[in-house]
């Protein structure tokens, strides 16, 4: 069996990043859109497309900024390292 790698991650960890955007934008982004969509007419399957776009495009952007700012001012997803650069294995 190989052994798993293992990669050490300096600054933001932007692999942690995209897998955020994608859940928290499926989780608050399809009841906005869905909510939204109460008030547009929409009479075919195109339209409902093109709508879920309009309204999931700029979401999806706010959340990746969003979660992006966040792991930078607080160190997320930076695989539990030690913030003051000292291993417990001394």
């Amino acid at each position: 069996m190989q052994p798993v790698e293992e990669v050490e991650v300096e600054g933001v960890d932007y692999g942690w990043v995209m897998q955020t955007t994608f859940v928290v934008t499926i989780l608050v982004g399809a009841p906005v859109v869905a909510v939204l969509s109460f008030f547009v007419t929409l009479e075919s399957w195109g339209a409902r497309a093109a709508f879920a776009v309009r309204v999931g495009a700029p979401i999806w952007f706010l959340t990746a900024v969003a979660v992006a700012v966040y792991a930078r001012r607080t160190e997320a997803g930076d695989g539990y390292s030690d913030p003051d650069g000292e291993d417990d294995e001394e």
